[in-house]
């Protein structure tokens, strides 16, 4: 530990015993990458100027450095240090910088109202929310968000109005929820920004698979935020934000008839295991 080092935790001595632990982690880290990396001054200033336009880049709409954490991977992490459970349990994803309320809406309505409902496959979605033993959750709350077949959310895009694309649903007494909409696609996330700026400087491609946005609620549970993402699309490899996993990739199936459907469409069987609020590893 260098003299400057311990010059700074010994001062770090706030009421808060977790916030000191976080700083002085953080300080202790950031001191040994400059130690590591030895950034030149004009590097250093770089660095804070790139987080600087991060912060103007952000709006009620839009998180720069949720994108930022997104693409480095550590959304990820966060979010896995946070969300262990029981091995039956529907793993959580991201959020990503894109969630904002939906409208209530019935179970099987269509949550598609733009010029994507005509160009778009025709897809239906449905599960049951459970718990992690099998036993399904009457009353669940099921939050649902996509983008287009063009990959764009509605604050995106002046062509959808907004809400579109979105739906809030109650699930029924066997914890069932169902709805209609259109597949969704791979979408680049946005590049115009400091995140699509880091992410050409290391070689990476902007490129997210295509998938649905899940947040779920029901009492007593913990709340899930997670992902389906469709099975075959190209980048479930090498997904921008690093939030796809194995358990959430499924297989859209061809139908021809039913819900309601006036032709062919595509067909998404998604249950979700939620973990009891108290659970607590070796249960």
């Amino acid at each position: 530990m260098t003299p400057l080092l311990r010059q700074v935790l010994s001062q770090v001595n706030g009421p808060d015993p977790r916030l000191n632990e976080i700083v002085s982690a953080l300080v202790t880290h950031l001191h040994a990458f400059v130690e590591e990396v030895r950034p030149t001054e004009r590097e250093w200033l770089a660095g804070l100027d790139f987080l600087i336009e991060t912060g103007q880049m952000c709006t009620p709409e839009r998180n720069e450095f949720i994108l930022l954490s997104d693409m480095l991977g550590l959304t990820t992490a966060v979010d896995d240090v946070n969300h262990v459970g029981p091995k039956n349990m529907t793993p959580s994803s991201v959020e990503g910088p894109f969630h904002s309320p939906a409208p209530q809406r019935e179970l099987g309505a269509w949550i598609s109202f733009g010029p994507e409902r005509e160009r778009g496959v025709p897809t239906v979605v449905h599960g049951r929310v459970l718990d992690c033993d099998g036993t399904p959750l009457a009353g669940a709350q099921v939050d649902l968000w996509q983008a287009n077949d063009t990959g764009l959310y509605d604050t995106q895009d002046d062509t959808q109005d907004s809400g579109n694309l979105r739906g809030l649903f109650t699930t029924d007494a066997d914890g069932r929820y169902c709805f209609r909409t259109i597949r969704p696609s791979s979408y680049p996330v946005p590049t115009d920004g400091t995140g699509g700026r880091l992410l050409h400087a290391i070689g990476r491609h902007p490129m997210r698979p295509a998938h649905l946005h899940y947040r779920v609620t029901a009492a007593g549970y913990r709340p899930l935020t997670t992902h389906v993402f469709l099975a075959g699309d190209p980048y479930l490899g090498s997904d921008a934000a690093y939030a796809v996993k194995d358990e959430l990739i499924c297989h859209p199936r061809e139908r021809t008839q039913g819900w309601e459907m006036a032709g062919p469409y595509e067909e998404i069987e998604f249950d979700l295991n939620l973990v009891p609020l108290h659970w607590k590893e070796g249960q």
